[in-house]
């Protein structure tokens, strides 16, 4: 029965990742104009649930990373209740933020339930030093650096883009035409980038919850999350897609492809790596990149999201601890 809880506490962390993050790869075609959300969408499932399966060979490291090991003692790890407060704990932060529409990171709760969870049931020998260096610091530093990139990237292809049409005078209507082509398939290819590395990332971190209590193999629980993933995503994401798409910036399609090509790269890098970034943190960073240097970015929304991802931790850390102490008094 307690590894039945398990597998469910793991789906349903995965459903609102989905939900809450299936939309972000592909925001930007929304929010250009690009495409409709319902092609959007459609292209995020397909492209997200592609780096989950590729996951089951790339990401072993941010498998072991959210299992907890190092964290806690390894007697506790091997407990099924701790992992399910961790789940269920991330999976009610998440699924809350997206009701209201708030980009908020998967990662970020997991890191606050693991810290919540372990706090409460081993107190001062949990490993902080660890959770410092390996979870705290890459979320923190990262979208800092997808702003700076996508913004001197932005910079960078304008320049480009301004010295084109001096080498072909002769015909600027057939320049324009071939140009927004190309750059509508590149901005799908750059979306599906940042999609499947956010399947790349995400699963493992759900997937180690299953490893924790050994319930099931490996490449299953990839897949079996993979599909939840891609039903949270299908069914519930229309919220923070919205805020994702039309109100953090104004876009056009040359800035939205710029903003998935940092985001894109900076999270294959990470998952490859073992650093569990935010795939959130990295595209909302991206984004503001963009919309500082065109002037368009909605502050207020941005200071909503940041307030949000402060409360993130805290909350899932919260609900963590309440959930292991009811778990073990049952």
């Amino acid at each position: 029965m307690i590894f039945l809880l398990l597998f469910l506490a793991a789906c349903f962390l995965a459903y609102s990742n989905g939900a809450n993050d299936n939309f972000k790869g592909v925001a930007t075609l929304f929010g250009s104009g690009t495409t409709n959300y319902k092609n959007a969408i459609s292209w995020a499932t397909i492209t997200t649930f592609s780096g989950s399966v590729a996951a089951i060979f790339l990401a072993d490291e941010l498998v072991k990373n959210f299992s907890g090991k190092g964290l806690v003692p390894d007697d506790l790890i091997q407990t099924p209740i701790f992992a399910i407060a961790i789940a269920m704990g991330a999976a009610i932060t998440v699924f809350l933020a997206t009701k209201i529409g708030m980009p908020i990171s998967t990662t970020h709760s997991l890191v606050g339930a693991l810290f919540g969870t372990g706090i409460i049931a081993v107190g001062n020998t949990f490993n902080f030093k660890l959770l410092t260096s390996t979870f705290l610091f890459p979320l923190i530093v990262s979208p800092l650096i997808a702003m700076i990139l996508s913004l001197i990237t932005y910079l960078v292809f304008k320049f480009i883009r301004r010295q084109i049409p001096s080498l072909h005078k002769d015909n600027p209507a057939l320049l324009n035409f071939s140009s927004l082509n190309i750059l509508n398939s590149l901005h799908y290819l750059s979306s599906g980038i940042v999609s499947f590395a956010r399947g790349l990332n995400d699963t493992p971190k759900i997937v180690g919850l299953l490893i924790i209590a050994n319930t099931i193999d490996l490449k299953w629980s990839m897949i079996l999350i993979a599909i939840t993933m891609a039903l949270g995503g299908l069914l519930n994401a229309k919220n923070v897609g919205e805020t994702m798409s039309k109100k953090i910036t104004k876009m056009n399609v040359g800035q939205g492809f710029t903003a998935n090509i940092v985001t894109g790269l900076l999270v294959t890098t990470a998952s490859i790596h073992g650093l569990p970034v935010s795939t959130t943190h990295v595209s909302v960073g991206s984004l503001f990149g963009i919309g500082t240097v065109t002037k368009k970015a909605n502050y207020k929304v941005i200071t909503n999201i940041l307030l949000s991802w402060l409360l993130t931790l805290p909350i899932a850390a919260i609900i963590s601890a309440v959930i292991f102490k009811i778990l073990e008094i049952i």
